[in-house]
């Protein structure tokens, strides 16, 4: 069956408090900046163009901004000192920077405390030619929903690449979830991580989205949202909080994406670079979690995969956001607009706040690899979908990765 359009409804499987919603070389600089944040509730980082991240630590120990960057920023809008006081809550449509080459996202130090990191929500939502030639504008029929089962704890003994991406949007406190990845420009030394695009980025309506953290292994002992109440942050982040510093989404995504409806999906995907929040002992992510998964770029076409595993955070009802989830099922193909790649399309009941989570296969080698992201499902939960990654989407990734390959 061919399709241009599905006649039901699909949203983006993040989460947001108050709500909200990321082709080729969308960039993003952080700007290490030591505030104490106070406010915990929305927040915002806006994007300054391709400026090298850099910063120099004084005798008290505070991180200072080199006079260079703070210009840089500056051409932006960006007053660092307006910033830490507030400034980054203004979301006023001609200040909300949205190219490619816009992204900012100085360090608030201590921002994304337990209660915070609780309470955000869900916002709600190539290829070889031969794969193309029998997928390209094809659906299936809708998958049976796969009851997404509950990750045995400790989270880091059975997903230790899984993980939440913490920001703010214009609509509040936002969460999708994400997966550390491999970096070929530094083998077993990762910063990598891999998610949505839409969690990066709003897409055609919008610009950057600010305060983009990752957390890995996130509550790791799976309390309930009760005891997290009264958490430690190391309970809550057993692994630290790190920074996005750099991130990349696709040029299509920045012209297409939007919240509902599937516009962008087959380009919903984004590779951030971390920094430790904390400096720290100079170790990197990978080091950190020990481990990340390699990325499969020869999208494999449906009949050629038995199973996808996809892992996330489910924030919308009947989910809480607090426990890890995984589905498995055998992909169909899903077609939103016939000229654009097809997706991968698995029975899974994960709401809301799943969005961006890993979706893994057994390759050819029998080795477990990356080879989507949950992008977007249904208003009523029962199936998600994802991108095939092709050209695209490794152009994306070695971008981010060729920016630090020398450093």
């Amino acid at each position: 069956m061919r399709s241009t359009r599905p006649s039901f409804t699909v949203r983006r499987r993040r989460n947001a408090r108050r709500s909200t919603s990321p082709v080729l070389g969308a960039v993003a600089l952080v700007s290490v900046l030591a505030l104490t944040a106070t406010a915990c509730d929305s927040g915002d980082t806006t994007a300054g163009g391709e400026t090298r991240s850099s910063a120099l630590a004084t005798a008290d120990g505070k991180i200072t901004i080199p006079d260079d960057i703070k210009d840089k920023l500056k051409e932006h809008g960006i007053d660092l000192d307006k910033w830490k006081n507030g400034a980054w809550k203004n979301w006023d449509r001609d200040d909300w920077l949205r190219e490619a080459q816009d992204y900012v996202n100085p360090i608030i130090k201590g921002l994304w405390d337990p209660d915070r990191m609780r309470k955000a929500e869900d916002p709600d939502r190539s290829v070889d030619d031969s794969d193309l030639s029998g997928d390209q504008g094809v659906t299936d029929p809708t998958p049976q929903a796969v009851d997404a089962k509950a990750v045995p704890t400790k989270y880091h003994a059975n997903a230790p690449e899984a993980g939440k991406v913490f920001f703010d949007s214009p609509e509040g406190t936002m969460v999708c979830s994400a997966t550390v990845v491999q970096d070929p420009a530094h083998p077993g030394k990762s910063n990598l991580v891999w998610t949505a695009g839409h969690c990066v980025h709003a897409g055609k309506g919008g610009g950057w989205y600010r305060n983009i953290a990752f957390v890995p292994s996130y509550n790791d002992q799976g309390l309930s949202s009760e005891q997290l109440q009264t958490a430690t942050k190391k309970q809550a982040a057993p692994y630290g909080v790190w920074w996005g510093d750099w991130t990349k989404t696709s040029d299509q995504w920045i012209a297409q994406g939007g919240q509902t409806g599937g516009d962008g999906a087959s380009y919903d995907y984004a590779v951030i670079h971390v920094t430790p929040e904390e400096g720290g002992s100079g170790k990197s992510l990978e080091e950190t979690v020990g481990s990340a998964l390699p990325v499969n770029f020869k999208a494999p076409a449906v009949p050629k995969v038995d199973s996808i595993t996809a892992t996330g955070y489910p924030a919308a009802k009947p989910y809480d956001g607090q426990k890890l989830y995984q589905c498995q099922d055998r992909p169909g193909r899903f077609s939103i607009n016939a000229a654009d790649p097809t997706l991968y399309r698995i029975g899974c009941t994960m709401t809301g706040g799943s969005s961006g989570g890993g979706w893994v296969a057994t390759g050819s080698d029998g080795k477990p690899a990356l080879v989507s992201n949950t992008s977007i499902g249904p208003v009523k939960s029962g199936w998600l979908a994802g991108p095939r990654l092709g050209d695209v989407a490794k152009g994306v990734y070695d971008s981010v990765s060729g920016k630090f390959a020398g450093r």
